[in-house]
This record gives C-alpha cells, sequence and structure tokens, in this order.
C-alpha cells in the first residue's frame, strides 16, 4: 500500500510540475460544468470526500486585489478505486478492520443519546438503505440502486412509442421538477468528468472487486441532496444525529429509485445512485448545488453541509447548471471552526495542498484534506457516527431574517468573515444540544 500512494505522488508532482509550466492549469478536456462556462475539480475517496479549487466562467477564486488565490487545477490524472475508500477497507484491510469491527459493535450506555432506545431510533432510520438500497447492487437484483431494473409500469410505459425527446432547457426544468416531488431538497445537472468516476467498485459483503465504467453515452448526471433534520443534527455525536444521517440515506435511495424510474418510463437509460458509482461531491460542485469546504464536505447556501448527496445518471438530453459560488470556500480559509472542534483532529487547520495524508485520499487536487483514518478511529471510540463538523460549521442554521442577511454578508463583504466567525462562536451556535433535550422538545 505504501508502495501505491509512493506512486500516485509521483504522479501528482508531475502533474504539479506541468500545471507550473502551463501558468496555473488548465481545465480538463471535456470538462463542462454548465452551459456557459466549465468548472475543473476533482474529489478523494476521504471520509466525506471533497473536490479541488474550482472554477466558474471568470476563473479560480481570488482574493484582495483580484490576484488568484485558488489556482486552477486540472482533475486528479487518475481515477480512485473505490476499495481503498476508508470504509470499504474496513472490510479488508488489517489496519482499518479492527475499526470497523469496534464501529459495527453497539454498546449501550445510560447516557441519553447511547440508549438501546436511541440505538433502535438510529438503526430504524436506516431501515430502507439497508434492506432495500444495498448501493453495491449495481448491476442487477431488487436494490433502489440497480442499474437495470426489469418489469413494472415504467418498462411497459417506456416500451409504448418513441422516447420522449423535448428541449434540453425544456426537460431539465421537467427532471428538476419531478426530482423535488419525489422528496430532492435540493437539485443541479451535470456532466460527468470521467476522473470523478470509480476506476472500480467494491462489494463489501462478496469483496468482488470489478471494473466500473458508466455505459457509453450515460455522461450527465442530475445530482440531488436531501437536508437532515437541523435540531437532530445539533445533538451530534449522538445516535439522535445518527437517525438524522439514516433518514437521509433512506431518503437517498427511495428518491434515486423513483426519478430513475421516471427517466427509463421516458425512454432514456438511467443509473440511480449513492455513495457509490462515482464522487458525489465534485458532481455537485459542477453541478451548482454548493461549494467545496476544509471539513471536505459540501457547503449548500440554504443547508450548509447538513445534505446527503446522491445522483442519477443518465443519456437523457438535458441543459447543464454550472458551479455557483457565494463565499462559502473564502469563509472556509479563515473560519477553520470545523478543524479546532474535530474530536480526532481530521480536519486540517492548515493551508490548503495537493497531497492527503492517507491512501483513502484522491490526491493531486488543491484543497483541504481530511484524515478519514482518524475520522473513522473517533467513530470507532464513539461506536455511532460524528457529524461534529457538521453541527458546528456557521453555514448550518435554520433560515431566517437574520441567518439570511448573514449569508448575504458572507457572499458580498468577505472580509468581516473573521468577525462573522466570532460572532457565531459568542452565541453559542458550535455547543452540542443534548439528546435528552431533543426528545424533551419532540414530546411537547
Amino acid at each position: 500500500m505504501a508502495r501505491w500512494l509512493d506512486d500516485v505522488k509521483r504522479r501528482v508532482e508531475a502533474l504539479a510540475k506541468r500545471v507550473g509550466r502551463a501558468g496555473g492549469g488548465q481545465a480538463a478536456d471535456g470538462d463542462t460544468g454548465g452551459t456557459g462556462g466549465g468548472v475543473a475539480c476533482s474529489s478523494a475517496g476521504d471520509a466525506g470526500s471533497c473536490p479541488g479549487m474550482c472554477a466558474s466562467k471568470g476563473g479560480g477564486a481570488t482574493g484582495p486585489g483580484g490576484a488568484a488565490r485558488w489556482p486552477l487545477l486540472p482533475v486528479a490524472g487518475y481515477r480512485f478505486d473505490q476499495r481503498m475508500e476508508v470504509f470499504k477497507r474496513g472490510y479488508w484491510d488489517p489496519a482499518i478492520k479492527p475499526l470497523a469491527d469496534t464501529f459495527h459493535q453497539s454498546v449501550h450506555r445510560e447516557r441519553v443519546g447511547y440508549r438501546k432506545l436511541d440505538y433502535a431510533f438510529q438503526a430504524a432510520s436506516w431501515s430502507v438503505e439497508d434492506t432495500f438500497g444495498y448501493e453495491t447492487a449495481t448491476r442487477g437484483g431488487p436494490a433502489l440502486y440497480c442499474w437495470r431494473p426489469e418489469g413494472g409500469q415504467a418498462e411497459a410505459c417506456a416500451r409504448q412509442g418513441r422516447a420522449v425527446r423535448e428541449n434540453p432547457v425544456t426537460m431539465s426544468r421537467v427532471i428538476k421538477r419531478a426530482a423535488r416531488l419525489y422528496g430532492a431538497d435540493l437539485v443541479g445537472i451535470t456532466r460527468v468528468h470521467s476522473s470523478w468516476v470509480y476506476s472500480h467498485s467494491f462489494d463489501p459483503f462478496t469483496l468482488e472487486h470489478r471494473p466500473n465504467d458508466l455505459p457509453p453515452g450515460v455522461d450527465t448526471a442530475v445530482v440531488m441532496a436531501v437536508a437532515m433534520d437541523y435540531h437532530a443534527m445539533r445533538t451530534a455525536p449522538t445516535a439522535v444525529a445518527g437517525a438524522a444521517t439514516g433518514i437521509g440515506y433512506s431518503r437517498m435511495a427511495f428518491t434515486a429509485n423513483i426519478l430513475a424510474t421516471f427517466i427509463r418510463a421516458l425512454g432514456w437509460r438511467a443509473i440511480p445512485c449513492g455513495n457509490d458509482t462515482a464522487l458525489s461531491v465534485p458532481l455537485a460542485v459542477s453541478a451548482g448545488l454548493g461549494e467545496p469546504s476544509r471539513m471536505g464536505l459540501l457547503i449548500t447556501r440554504r443547508y450548509g453541509p447538513r445534505v446527503r448527496l446522491f445522483k442519477v445518471f443518465t443519456d437523457l438530453p438535458l441543459a447543464t447548471d454550472s458551479y455557483r459560488p457565494f463565499g462559502a470556500l473564502e469563509f472556509c480559509h479563515v473560519c477553520k471552526t470545523c478543524a479546532r472542534h474535530c474530536p480526532s483532529q481530521a480536519i486540517s487547520d492548515g493551508d490548503l495542498s495537493i497531497f492527503g495524508p492517507t491512501v483513502s485520499n484522491h490526491q493531486g487536487v488543491l484543497k483541504w484534506y481530511v484524515n478519514p483514518e482518524k475520522c473513522y478511529a473517533y467513530w470507532a471510540q464513539n461506536r455511532m457516527d460524528c457529524s461534529v463538523c457538521i453541527r458546528v460549521c456557521p453555514f448550518n442554521k435554520e433560515e431566517g431574517i437574520l441567518h439570511d442577511a448573514v449569508r448575504g454578508v458572507i457572499r458580498h463583504a468577505p472580509s468581516l468573515d473573521p468577525l462573522i466567525v466570532k460572532g457565531d462562536r459568542y452565541l453559542g451556535y458550535e455547543k452540542a444540544l443534548k439528546a435528552a433535550e431533543w426528545w424533551d422538545r419532540l414530546a411537547e
């Protein structure tokens, strides 16, 4: 594994030299993030993957005086293998397997948030994902993420007459409208860069490791997000917050399947995906859903990082969206709240880099890399997923006049970012809500 990482670093260094000679880099050919421009970024197999620094129509993000603060780099020069993602390593890698074994062993405690009641609450939230999602069942079977389902009303509809073909702009509106009705809170559309697609898939139950490619012509992604409950997430890292995450995953499987079925009924191919098949964060950035962040998660304008991402790949002709920054990336440069509060210190408080700390990072893109091994170690210690970084992020707020006004200030007056960070801390937004208090509020 060390040899593999050394090889990756050599390729990354060669890439960086080429970028330097090119005067800051070029967007990769065919990388069309939107109808009017593009976004060049890539992501990692990190615990919470994050894309590289992106650029829209106007070029890269800029600092004071308009100088390039984050130079535009190409997407990574290689595709990430899903087998190297830290959760998948828990099924085969001796260095990570003990963490996975510990994480999956529930230990009920007397503390509210970790009782058997809380674990049962959390486990139930995952039932749709666990029973019907099964993200690795991508080539057949009854799973909601199945690539080639058979039978049903949708197939019968698809066989009647020709495929529905409308103007791509009109059809994009139709697809977005349908996705929202089916359960998506945010929807965007982008072309798929090959570097965002996993080179191989990995089935943790059978340990099958095989090449992974989208079918020819399936080069568009409908990228969606579902928001997680604000108050439940404020209890992180307890099982109450874990339940909000589980509901998010169950909603992902449900919504992705229905939207894919709709597209198939129109006469086109559609592949529903959760975390499998391709990297969700760079797709979401390119589709205009949000910006990359220090914590490695997507930050959306409306919900901050409090979302779960999923997608449907299709050959249906659709108009695409583009990267829409709103100040989050600049804000992350000065904030560092997630890094200060991370229980495992897995989030970097330093500068951007093109090197990640582990083999579970997709090297070669300028960004902040998290350390997924440290993150997973805390999950094992907690016997529960964490989400503290989501809880403390200043963008994790409910909608309201005050919070919307602050978002506007962040977008238009980045010089005030340090003051906003201090104000967020002073007002106590970084503090956790006790799980017992959440249950009491629910009873009312």
